[in-house]
């Protein structure tokens, strides 16, 4: 990408994240973004289709920004979860603000299905033996998924207080589930 559109894809991406943090996505228009942005409405539909497709595109990369600070990703185990847990949790907090914009209202539940699909996906293609399993598809939509929840309805609340909860959760649910395999193996 050379320069000049490296340059109108930040100015219409900063436009629409400041319309967005102002109002709801239906409630923006093509228009309005354009003269934010100062370029006109076929300078945006040579970059995108519509104002749905900016915002996926920006989601998306949001949610791989996500994913790309939580530091031992590649070193997941179905043993160490209450750390997967943990960093995920430490990953909203260094993306609050743009998720606040970004999946405000029904937005939510979209943000943690992203993010439970690629969690799930990386790590099924680590351990493909797990993919098929109800027993792991449950333990890791409960981890991702609770861990979300747990952060946004309790963000106001001490943090480390927090992370703890979840990862004594977490360290519960994986004991159980651990149990469980065992009991299974003997009978």
């Amino acid at each position: 990408m050379d320069l000049r559109m490296e340059k109108t894809e930040k100015a219409i991406k900063n436009a629409f994240m400041e319309l967005r943090s102002k109002k709801a996505l239906e409630k923006i228009t093509v228009k309005e973004l354009c003269g934010l942005a100062c370029i006109n409405k076929s300078t945006f539909y040579s970059h995108y289709e519509d104002i749905y497709a900016l915002s996926e595109a920006i989601e998306t990369e949001t949610v791989a920004s996500v994913l790309k600070s939580i530091p031992h990703a590649q070193q997941y185990t179905f043993e160490n979860l209450d750390v997967v847990a943990r960093e995920l949790c430490l990953a909203f907090v260094s993306h609050i603000s743009l998720i606040q914009i970004l999946f405000s209202g029904k937005g939510h539940s979209y943000l943690a299905g992203k993010l439970e699909t690629e969690i799930k996906k990386s790590v099924f293609e680590k351990y493909p033996q797990y993919k098929d399993d109800p027993e792991k598809n449950i333990l890791l939509t409960f981890c991702i998924q609770g861990a979300y929840y747990a952060y946004w309805n309790h963000q106001d609340m001490d943090m480390e207080t927090l992370l703890r909860v979840i990862e004594n959760i977490v360290k519960a649910l994986q004991t159980e589930e651990q149990l469980s395999m065992k009991r299974s193996k003997e009978e």
